[in-house]
């Protein structure tokens, strides 16, 4: 079969190892159920946060006929080290992973399952993480308001497909509930048999709401480029995502983030050919959310 690629164990294992991360912060906002709420990250220097994270993926692929299963899984503990912060609030962040437990289903290849928990060798296709976890795998620089300054990657890693932001980017001025803020990107896709693309996508954020001052946002995906292509839209199919993210006003910080995925595209192998795919990514704070002065 051509057309959308089987999960690459390899690459997939280390790429959610190392990716689809919302980055949790700390700060002061003032209380904003009936007006604008500032939303804006504080850091502290030596500080650790640290996210549980859930990514679950289904995809059906039909090619004359036949139809490929594959379901995958994946489990991890993600920390976040602030190594220092500046006076005018620029803070330097590492981030590693502590522990992870992959799975992956194929229709034709039966279950592959592996925890780094346990005393077993990982399978083939996942022999690269173990030395990836429990070490710096990137450094960042973040301002209050959420924007990358610069990042350093200091593990190789493949890019990660879920169309994840390393941050919640955030307004810089207080905000009502209704109020929307926009960030673009550009996804590089490769199709097959032909050059690679670029496509414009915007992430777009809204503030829901605040109640007893945890923030709502929902956030949702749009692309820009104009896309007539099923091959270009199969490889796009894992990038496009919408979801929720609550923030803690008066701590300043990432509590909680869902984001999925269900989409189908047809005739990108023929014109019986199509392909469905289904992902949900939970990420919830375990630690690190103590009281602030």
């Amino acid at each position: 079969m051509t057309g959308p690629r089987p999960p690459r164990r390899a690459g997939a294992a280390l790429a959610l190892v190392a990716a689809s991360l919302v980055l949790p912060g700390a700060g002061h906002g003032a209380r904003g159920d009936d007006g604008p709420v500032r939303l804006a990250y504080r850091f502290r220097a030596g500080e650790e946060v640290v996210m549980q994270v859930a990514h679950r993926a289904h995809s059906d692929t039909t090619i004359n006929g036949v139809t490929q299963s594959t379901e995958t899984a994946t489990e991890s503990k993600k920390r976040w080290r602030v190594v220092e912060v500046t006076p005018d609030g620029k803070a330097t962040i590492e981030h590693s992973v502590d522990d992870v437990t992959m799975s992956s289903r194929t229709s034709d290849q039966g279950e592959v399952r592996w925890s780094s928990g346990g005393e077993a060798p990982p399978p083939p296709g996942y022999e690269g993480v173990p030395g990836s976890l429990g070490r710096p795998l990137s450094r960042v620089v973040i301002d209050g308001a959420g924007r990358v300054l610069s990042r350093t990657q200091l593990f190789p890693s493949p890019e990660s497909a879920t169309g994840d932001l390393m941050v919640v980017p955030l307004p810089d001025d207080p905000v009502e509930p209704g109020a929307e803020w926009t960030v673009p990107q550009e996804l590089v896709v490769e199709v097959p048999g032909g050059p690679r693309r670029a496509v414009r996508t915007r992430l777009r954020y809204r503030l829901a709401g605040v109640r007893d001052d945890l923030a709502t946002i929902s956030v949702d995906t749009t692309v820009l480029t104009p896309v007539d292509d099923p091959r270009l839209e199969a490889r796009l199919i894992e990038r496009i995502w919408d979801g929720t993210i609550e923030f803690d006003v008066a701590t300043g910080r990432v509590v909680s983030r869902s984001t999925g995925i269900d989409r189908r595209v047809v005739g990108f192998s023929g014109e019986q050919s199509s392909v469905r795919y289904r992902s949900s990514l939970e990420e919830r704070l375990v630690a690190g959310a103590d009281d602030r002065d």
